[in-house]
């Protein structure tokens, strides 16, 4: 099973590099408003596009690894990408404090123990109607939208970022249930598949939204730990994922590690960005 821990580092590293390609390109548009017209700015923005194929590869790897590795595993990985996002920036000058480089030591240590404690398989089968229900799960979470447009709480911000991760949760559960068929065309009739293009894509709403309402850090940290605590406890109950004999404590002390470590970088991280804002004079700013 070599192969899915290749394929689910390959998923962590191109969500982290596609994150700052995406970043650059929104930058060098000057897209940062939040308001839809600043989103036509992009459209000439080459790196954008780019950083948007490096995530769809990062997906398809992360899909594959799914069939090998427990969700546990591969959406604590995933989760972790912030950090290959904060270091790639540290390398391109953007400054990034001891306190970010030690929770990136953590995180880590987490993503070690969970590797060595994670039992490799496939995962056991849903039934139609369970796989029919993954589908339907982007109409309660959509509506999440419409309650958040018309209340500007804290509340609403927390919801938003709330149902991105139950969304995103879906999304890998229906990955790791995905039953591949002979023919490609099949794929049309695999309800994981419309689950995984359907509820990615209001994931994505939401989250974006959350992003405009509040803080990349709460939003972050409210996402990662829905997102791979519920899937993680759907995996480890319905899916038959296992962790290997005598390494309980070890995933759980590794669970907590890595998604600790992964909100502490966002944290850290957004920390310094706004720092970075505000000691920059604003006719310097790009």
């Amino acid at each position: 099973m070599a192969l899915g821990y290749l394929l689910a580092v390959l998923a962590t590293l191109a969500s982290g590099t596609g994150s700052i390609l995406a970043s650059m390109g929104v930058r060098r548009a000057g897209a940062y408003g939040g308001r839809s017209h600043d989103l036509i700015a992009l459209r000439r923005q080459w790196l954008y596009f780019l950083g948007l194929g490096v995530d769809l590869l990062g997906f398809a790897c992360a899909a594959a690894a799914l069939h090998r590795l427990p969700l546990f595993l591969v959406q604590s990985m995933l989760a972790f990408s912030v950090g290959v996002t904060a270091t790639i920036s540290a390398f391109m000058g953007a400054r990034l404090r001891a306190s970010g480089w030690g929770a990136l030591g953590v995180g880590a240590t987490g993503l070690v123990l969970l590797g060595v404690s994670a039992e490799p398989g496939p995962a056991q089968a849903l039934p139609p109607q369970w796989r029919w229900s993954l589908v339907g799960m982007a109409i309660p979470v959509a509506a999440i939208a419409v309650y958040a447009r018309r209340h500007n709480q804290v509340r609403a911000t927390v919801a938003l970022a709330f149902g991105s991760g139950v969304a995103y949760s879906v999304v890998g559960i229906s990955a790791r249930t995905l039953d591949l068929p002979d023919v490609a065309w099949r794929l049309v009739l695999e309800p994981a598949c419309w689950s995984i293009v359907l509820n990615g894509l209001t994931a994505a709403v939401l989250f974006a939204m959350a992003l405009q309402k509040g803080g990349p850090t709460g939003v972050s940290a409210i996402m990662f730990t829905t997102n791979t605590a519920l899937s993680s406890f759907v995996g480890l109950v319905y899916l038959d994922d296992h962790v290997r004999d005598g390494f309980v404590t070890a995933a759980a002390i590794g669970f907590v590690l890595a998604i600790a470590g992964a909100i502490a970088v966002a944290h850290y991280s957004a920390d310094t960005r706004q720092k970075d804002l505000t000691a920059t004079p604003v006719g310097m700013r790009a």
